[in-house]
């Protein structure tokens, strides 16, 4: 089968077309007939080494929708021919077929494949980060870093689908706050300056959103009204981890949380599929929506890589496999 990956850390150039054998579905997995596979920054992280050297050939891809081409042994409630979206918490997405537990293959009731192709993760951590670590209620205000990416524009949806009474997002540049704006947020400010630009106006946030890290991450605790709470979910700045005393957390009513997909795979996979469920039933009803910006073939990965090492990208960005 065709497929896309590296044997190397490095730049996007290190990724490049292999051919590969078909994986074989195991007990309790799925045979995937990829037709398009998301691409996603933790996929960048993964190529330049922050996860480890790699062993041989590795593939990344963290999402795909398709066709259930091939059923392992244990599995029941999916047939072959259904059209699923699936978290692929071992990579491997950037393939004509990838192999997934059956529990991460979501079907795609009156979603396309398109759509389905960056839902499985986007949406499924969107979802859990909002209603999972930030323990978000009805009324809350929200702030959303990165808002012009793909988890942060779903996030925006899905915090106004639960109730929130106001969403806010920074960004890095004006034209990624003019492209932000479609998706509901009261205001989109810089990231540079969000801090100062809250404050003049009086603003405190229930909760936090922050994929971003470093100086945002630190300039976070400061606009979080009482009991507010910041969740980390991604590194993307690549800065060195902040150190942080506790006792201020207490004294000013603030706390941190955390929300990572793999960690809560391993340990709570019945809690990753329901919050996968949770947000495609909203993105079948038409209450959110999935903005696909750029759709490259299997071969261009690198240059969706590099879209998202730039910090250039905007929504969601899908390879075509077989579309």
């Amino acid at each position: 089968m065709r497929a896309v990956g590296f044997d190397v850390n490095g730049g996007p150039e290190v990724l490049r077309p292999v051919e590969l054998p078909v994986p074989e579905p195991g007990p309790g997995q799925v045979l995937i007939r990829v037709a398009y596979a998301g691409v996603n920054y933790g996929e960048v992280q993964h190529r330049l080494g922050d996860f480890g050297p790699p062993d041989g050939i590795t593939v990344p891809g963290m999402e795909v929708s398709g066709e259930i081409a091939a059923l392992g042994d244990d599995v029941a409630g999916l047939a072959l021919g259904d059209h699923v979206a699936a978290y692929l918490p071992d990579g491997g997405g950037y393939a004509e077929y990838a192999v997934a537990p059956a529990d991460f293959a979501f079907p795609l009731d009156g979603i396309s494949l398109r759509d389905g192709g960056g839902a499985a993760l986007v949406l499924t951590t969107a979802y859990g980060v909002l209603a999972g670590a930030a323990r978000l209620t009805a009324g809350d205000s929200v702030l959303i870093h990165a808002a012009a990416g793909g988890v942060g524009s779903a996030a925006a949806q899905i915090a106004r689908a639960l109730g929130a009474a106001a969403v806010h997002g920074t960004v890095r540049t004006p034209e990624k706050a003019e492209y932000a704006k479609r998706f509901g947020y009261d205001a989109v400010l810089l990231r540079d300056t969000f801090p100062a630009d809250l404050a003049a106006t009086g603003t405190e946030v229930d909760v936090v959103l922050d994929p971003v890290g470093g100086s945002a991450r630190l300039a976070s605790l400061d606009v979080l009204a009482p009991f507010g709470r910041v969740v980390v979910y991604g590194d993307a700045a690549r800065e060195p981890d902040l150190s942080l005393p506790v006792l201020p957390l207490w004294k000013q009513n603030r706390s941190l949380s955390g929300y990572n997909i793999g960690d809560l795979g391993r340990r709570a996979p019945s809690v990753v599929r329901g919050h996968a469920l949770a947000a495609l039933s909203l993105l079948a009803s038409g209450a959110i929506r999935l903005d696909v910006t750029a759709e490259l073939s299997l071969a261009a990965a690198f240059q969706a890589h590099h879209a998202l090492e730039e910090g250039t990208s905007r929504g969601k960005v899908l390879l075509a496999v077989d579309a």
